[in-house]
Formats: C-alpha cells, structure tokens, sequence
C-alpha cells in the first residue's frame, strides 16, 4: 500500500487551524488511512492509504475543512519524491534549518520569480513543485515575499529529512 506524506498549510501556526496532532491522526485514521504517524505540532502526517494521492488529497481536504470550517490546503508528497526533493537541495553547505522548500501542487511557471526582490542575502531555486530558499540570516528577519508561496506550505530542510526517516521502515 502507498506511504503517502501530507503537509498541511496553515496548521497551529499563527494561532490559526489549532488541530492537536492526536486529533489529526485520528481524522485520517477515520478516513481509512492506517499506519498514521505525525511529526511535530504543525502539520505534518505519514500515512498509507489504497486511495491514490489526488483521492487521498482530497479526502483529507475536506476532513479538515469539515473539523476546522474552512479549507486547508494538503500537499502531499510519497516517500520517492520527497527523497528526491531532499537529494535535489542547491544548497548542500548551508544549515538545513535555514533552508525552506515550498512544497505547491502544480510546477509555478518558469518566469514565476521573475521580478521577486532579494531583500537580504537570501537566495532561491525554483525546480518543479518545489521552492528551495536558503535564508543564510534566518526566516525570521527575512522581508523575502514569493508570489506563490501562498500556494502551498514550506518545511525546513531538517523537518524533510525526518519525514522522509517517519516514512521509511
């Protein structure tokens, strides 16, 4: 059966979407999904589902728009692709904290960044449906605005590689 890793926006951040992670696992379990494990209070699950990942986007959708009354976006990834966005990152030297993928589900257009002012040091490549941003300054101070980042959700570099080891047996 397909391991399938969902990266939920906008979940117990900002004091929007509080959703406990016990909470999560038993919506999906609830779905039908088995083998569900969470990673952190952000929004973050492993699980193994029959449903293709477009089904089993969807299905999760609109769990969590019928649990939290509005939509949050999934972006779900299987274990070879995150693999390959994890083996795939231009910058191998910098603090794997300090580099952010933004995961959408269609590829943005190649002329997507174009015109996107570099506030500070920060750098970006865009491959496919991923985002790589290496904030050598950190996130926090960083004035950096992405057009379509708002389109999906990001993860550091660090929580990547322990979905990748949550979904690996």
């Amino acid at each position: 059966m397909p391991t399938h890793i969902a990266l939920l926006r906008a979940i117990n951040v900002g004091g929007t979407g509080k959703l406990p992670m016990a909470e999560l696992r038993a919506l999906c379990e609830a779905l039908g999904f088995t083998n569900v494990r969470t990673y952190i209070q952000s929004g973050n699950v492993v699980f193994e589902s029959r449903l293709g990942a477009a089904r089993a986007q969807r299905a999760l959708e609109d769990a969590l728009e019928q649990r939290l009354g509005k939509r949050h976006a999934a972006v779900l990834r299987s274990v070879d692709e995150l693999a390959a966005v994890e083996s795939r990152n231009p910058f191998p030297d910098a603090d794997p904290k300090r580099v952010l993928v933004v995961f959408v589900d269609e590829p943005p257009p190649r002329t997507a960044l174009t015109g996107v002012k570099i506030p500070g040091r920060e750098q970006l490549h865009l491959e496919g449906r991923e985002l790589f941003i290496h904030f050598p300054d950190g996130m926090g101070a960083s004035k950096l605005k992405v057009p379509f980042a708002d389109e999906g959700t990001g993860r550091n570099l660090n929580t990547v590689r322990a979905l990748l080891e949550l979904a690996t047996p």
